[in-house]
């Protein structure tokens, strides 16, 4: 139905998130079926005039790694000075090969890689603010003051980056568009059912890619 296209304009931007080799299968915080989703990221894509990218860049021995506490197990929770933290796998250390960005993604459009993760006492899931919900990325006031008012996001993964770059971006007052299959979620402990609930609540809006469309 013509009513159900989206038409992706100027004021509209695509945000990739992390999809990066470390969440690949076969990485080390392997995302399931997390290769699924840059083929649906580079169709969608070309029907973008903007699009950005944003990539996990951790120093080694971050405080969010399972492996800088002793005795501690990954997917452990502890509590750091912000609140709740899951402890990861080492993972998309920066200038290694699992930070590198997935092989078969082709964005060379790409107008802006927010790097995050990169401070070693704070974790930082979303493109917007690190994990205490206060320390900017920078990335709210880049796109206001580039006039974009739509969002569109796809990546990984959907219960825990995209999932707080979909709040975040409707707490800045974005319009916000979860492209669901273009993301796949690690669900750990009831996780992606609990973040589509939220997203729900805050206003995301739920697309399938095949609804955008070129200006």
């Amino acid at each position: 139905m013509a009513s159900s296209v989206i038409t992706a304009g100027s004021r509209d931007v695509l945000i990739i998130v992390d999809v990066q080799r470390d969440f690949l299968p076969g990485g080390a915080l392997a995302v399931p079926r997390g290769d699924e989703v840059a083929p649906v990221i580079n169709r969608l894509a070309v029907k973008f005039e903007h699009y950005l990218l944003t990539q996990d860049w951790h120093p080694a021995g971050h405080s969010s790694f399972a492996s800088s506490h002793k005795g501690a197990k990954p997917f452990d929770v502890t509590q750091a000075f912000y609140g709740k933290q899951v402890l990861w796998p080492d993972h998309c250390v920066a200038g290694t090969a699992g930070a590198l960005f997935a092989e078969n993604l082709d964005t060379p459009r790409a107008e802006l890689v927010i790097r995050k993760g990169y401070n070693p006492e704070l974790d930082s899931y979303s493109a917007f603010f690190e994990n205490d919900r206060k320390t900017p990325t920078g990335l709210g006031g880049y796109l206001k003051e580039r006039g974009f008012r739509r969002i569109f996001l796809a990546g990984l993964a959907t219960d825990f980056c995209v999932f707080y770059s979909a709040i975040d971006g409707r707490r800045l007052g974005f319009e916000v568009l979860l492209v669901e299959d273009g993301c796949r979620g690690i669900d750990a402990g009831g996780s992606l059912a609990a973040s589509m609930a939220e997203m729900n609540s805050a206003g995301v809006v739920k697309i399938d890619s095949a609804r955008v469309e070129m200006e």
